[in-house]
């Protein structure tokens, strides 16, 4: 609960908590679980203080144009909303107090009561419309047709005693008073919305079809025991064209219009529907809806104070439970109006605007303005209340429209927050969020921090973009802080952050420094050193540091800033840092020659003979042989499965000392393989069955080289060893004839597998006499035909018509209709000639003329 406070200084109400007292500091009376307002509360000042000094306020409307003040005097005041009077220069008076003001829905035309027995009704900006009726009873309420302001028609009001009674404007601007209802007590409240009225008696509230001329329904009150109606005033609301709220003593009544599904004759079109019913603690001076869900009541206090005095009123608010379908309460504010003490029930007011959710409360000599909290004053009290979380939530979010808050103002409070808290993570976090790319304000912050020693913990997030970038003392505060405390982080930041951030040979010498008096981060100091020196291009010395650290980070610098030049003479430490990475960068450019690799290396048989392999296995013919003869020996002692590939695919390297090594190792398929080449091929075949055992291989060599005398040795090494024989008998059956073999077998040897291996030995040889003689009798067929074709061709006739002509007289083969015939030589090539135009045609077996372009 919150009470409001009277404070006659300032116009604005001021809150506080009930449960603190007045003595507590501000900064720690704010409670964790208090609950955040729903109104907020601001006294209406200006000439609304002057008129309260001379008379009091007996009611009150509320328009979004103007406010409307009656009097216990009978005066009619129209304010703006800040209390300051318009509109008061022909405004009628009444004699006593005024009982109702009623506007109409444009704020144009106003009408009041009295209990003089006088209703009014005035036009703010004409004075045309204007009524005055005098009934000669006391009229306690009136209500104006919400249309009043249209020209022509709606000239109308309602006034009520102890009936309803309505007055039309007619003819010649006479007035008309019809008799609408005849109340059972007095008219208390009257309330216009479109075609229907709402009004309450003593009896209750009834609602009026005032299209139809009809009553609707009778909402009867429940009488409470000491209780006397007439000091309980019932408050009406038109929460929307179809719902009424009513409010009277302790009990709140929330009604509804429908229309019936059927129309009956003589049965009204609309019906009312009570839909629920409130009972309060309080008793009940005005009520307002709040939204669509909420009711704000005006609430007076059924018990007194110890002297016998009224308490404070209270904006009660209320809330529909749609899982029990009742009103559970939400929020209770204490309102402190001046001279609350000596008031009762009736003397308070409460009028509302429901577009703006703004609401008035009057008593007799207070006015105040009350609003829902919009999302600036929900900011500001949680901000008040350090609640900065929800703050920053509503404050971030776009699609809230803020006033007085921004961000930058919110989180800045928020930061001075976590910084007294000593949160100095959240606050350098926060910091990133709402300062951006804002050098002033980052360089403000810095400073905080540093007094703080806490500038390691905002480091990770100062702008480090070249555009928006500090100045750099900051970055070095920073560096130097980490330096000193934290010199692993010191290392990592200055991987991180580009070099133009600090100066750089500042920060050089300050590390300098502490390598000197520190031994204890020598090994991440003198990285950070190799860094140094490459921001501040000494290459030679970053080098120097990284080969001295033995760090691999020198492989990047080397590629990154061309230092090939620089690391001749330390090849072989290279290697022993990375030997991949070494490798990658020896292949990879032309300034380290492979001569120099290779004398550098000389001296390390493994580093000569993993770069020899890469630089073998990049391009064989970059190589160009010339370091073969060394591979030779380097693969036969570190990678022998590699030895043979190559000497297979090189010429480069001398066969007879290849050979020697072989022999020194017992590389067997390489002698081999050498043997062949060289021409001892009878010593090859030894060692592939002596040695290695492989017959299979052993007769590939026999096929490959394709020697008889080859052959013979393989078989005279076979006969000793029977599982040799079965092998030979079933391979060698397409190549030799196998009677060899046959006949030289012991025929006392036991041969295992034997009958198979003739069985084998005699298909192949069968196949192998087959297919010999089908290609035979295929070569035989083919001759055959060839010759026939060729006698064919030879033996064709060849057409000769007018248009051939010899060829040495140039004259027509064929002349028609001449008495000389001539003898004709044609040739397959289509030369003709005249038998008389050759020299010899005896010897003639070539066309002349093709046989000297041939010859040509």
């Amino acid at each position: 609960m919150v009470e409001v406070m009277n404070d006659v200084d300032n116009s604005e109400v001021k809150l506080k908590s009930d449960d603190n007292s007045e003595a507590e500091d501000d900064s720690s009376s704010a409670s964790t679980d208090e609950i955040e307002p729903k109104l907020k509360y601001e006294r209406l000042s200006n000439d609304i203080q002057e008129i309260l000094q001379k008379d009091s306020v007996s009611c009150v409307a509320f328009h979004p144009k103007i406010i409307c003040i009656g009097t216990r005097w009978g005066l009619v005041h129209v304010l703006d909303h800040q209390g300051n009077i318009i509109h008061n220069e022909h405004l009628k008076t009444h004699t006593v107090a005024v009982n109702q003001i009623s506007m109409d829905a444009k704020g144009e035309f106003i009408a009041t009561c009295s209990d003089d027995g006088k209703a009014y009704v005035y036009g703010l900006y004409t004075t045309d419309n204007g009524q005055e009726i005098s009934l000669g009873r006391c009229i306690k309420s009136i209500a104006i047709d919400p249309l009043y302001y249209k020209s022509g028609i709606n000239k109308r009001f309602v006034s009520g005693d102890d009936r309803l009674i309505l007055h039309e404007k007619t003819f010649l601007s006479r007035v008309k008073s019809t008799i609408l209802y005849e109340a059972a007590g007095r008219v208390q409240n009257i309330k216009w919305h479109n075609r229907f009225i709402a009004w309450a008696s003593d009896e209750g509230v009834r609602v009026y079809d005032i299209v139809d001329r009809v009553s609707l329904a009778l909402i009867k009150w429940n009488r409470v025991e000491d209780v006397i109606p007439e000091n309980y005033r019932c408050s009406l609301m038109w929460k929307n064209s179809v719902t009424l709220l009513a409010g009277w003593v302790d009990t709140v009544r929330v009604c509804r219009i429908e229309k019936r599904n059927s129309v009956i004759k003589d049965i009204p079109e609309f019906n009312v529907a009570l839909m629920a019913t409130i009972k309060l603690e309080y008793f009940i001076s005005g009520i307002c809806p709040l939204d669509t869900a909420q009711l704000v009541v005006l609430a007076y206090e059924k018990l007194k104070d110890e002297n016998g005095k009224s308490l404070r009123p209270l904006m009660y608010m209320v809330q529909a439970d749609n899982s029990t379908s009742r009103y559970v309460e939400v929020y209770t504010d204490n309102l402190t109006l001046r001279g609350y003490q000596d008031y009762t029930c009736n003397d308070y007011h409460l009028d509302c605007l429901l577009d703006e959710n703004r609401y008035i409360i009057a008593g007799p000599k207070d006015v105040i303005i009350a609003s829902v909290y919009d999302f600036d004053d929900r900011i500001e009290w949680l901000v008040a209340h350090n609640k900065y979380e929800e703050a920053m939530d509503l404050v971030m979010n776009k699609n809230r429209y803020l006033q007085r808050n921004t961000p930058l103002l919110v989180g800045k409070k928020y930061v001075d927050h976590l910084i007294n808290l000593k949160d100095f993570a959240k606050a350098a976090e926060l910091c990133s969020k709402i300062f951006g790319k804002d050098r002033d304000l980052w360089e403000k912050e810095v400073f905080r921090f540093a007094r703080s020693h806490q500038l390691r913990t905002i480091s990770k997030y100062l702008p480090i973009d070249p555009k928006h970038k500090l100045q750099p003392q900051y970055y070095e505060m920073v560096l130097y802080e980490f330096l000193k405390m934290e010199p692993e982080n010191f290392l990592k930041i200055l991987k991180e952050w580009p070099p133009k951030l600090y100066n750089i040979h500042a920060v050089i010498n300050a590390v300098l420094e502490r390598v000197v008096n520190d031994s204890n981060y020598k090994q991440t100091l003198l990285e950070a050193l190799a860094i140094l020196y490459t921001h501040s291009e000494q290459y030679d010395k970053a080098l120097n540091m990284y080969l001295k650290l033995k760090h691999k980070d020198v492989f990047q610098l080397i590629h990154k800033h061309n230092l090939y030049d620089s690391v001749h003479g330390d090849i072989e430490n290279l290697m022993d840092l990375d030997t991949q990475q070494a490798i990658s960068l020896f292949l990879g450019n032309n300034s380290i020659t492979t001569d120099h690799v290779v004398s550098r290396l000389a001296g390390n048989a493994e580093y000569l003979y993993l770069y020899l392999d890469a630089l073998d296995t990049k391009d064989h013919k970059s190589v160009g042989g010339k370091y073969h003869d060394q591979l030779v020996k380097l693969y036969a002692k570190f990678a022998p499965q590699k030895l043979l590939p190559l000497l297979r695919r090189s010429d480069s390297y001398p066969i007879q000392e290849a050979l020697r090594i072989c022999r020194e190792r017992n590389l067997y398929p390489e002698m081999v393989y050498l043997l062949g080449r060289i021409g001892n091929t009878k010593e090859a075949l030894k060692i592939l069955i002596n040695k290695i055992g492989d017959m299979e291989q052993a007769i590939s060599f026999c096929k490959e080289h394709s020697d008889p005398d080859l052959w013979e040795e393989l078989v005279d090494h076979s006969l000793s060893k029977p599982e040799f024989i079965t092998y030979l008998l079933q391979k060698i059956g397409s190549y030799i004839d196998p009677r060899i073999l046959v006949k030289r077998i012991d025929n006392k040897m036991k041969i295992p597998g034997l009958k198979n291996a003739l069985v084998k030995m005699l298909r192949d040889y069968n196949l192998q006499v087959s297919v010999q003689e089908g290609c035979k009798n295929i070569v035989v067929s083919d001759c055959f035909d060839l010759h026939y074709r060729l006698v064919k061709m030879q033996q064709r006739g060849i057409s000769v018509d007018d248009d051939l002509f010899c060829s040495v007289c140039h004259q027509k083969v064929i002349i028609r209709n001449s008495s000389v015939e001539k003898n004709v030589l044609i040739f397959y090539c289509r030369h003709s000639f005249h038998e008389e135009c050759l020299p010899s045609i005896g010897t003639m077996e070539k066309c002349i003329i093709c046989c000297s372009q041939k010859s040509t």
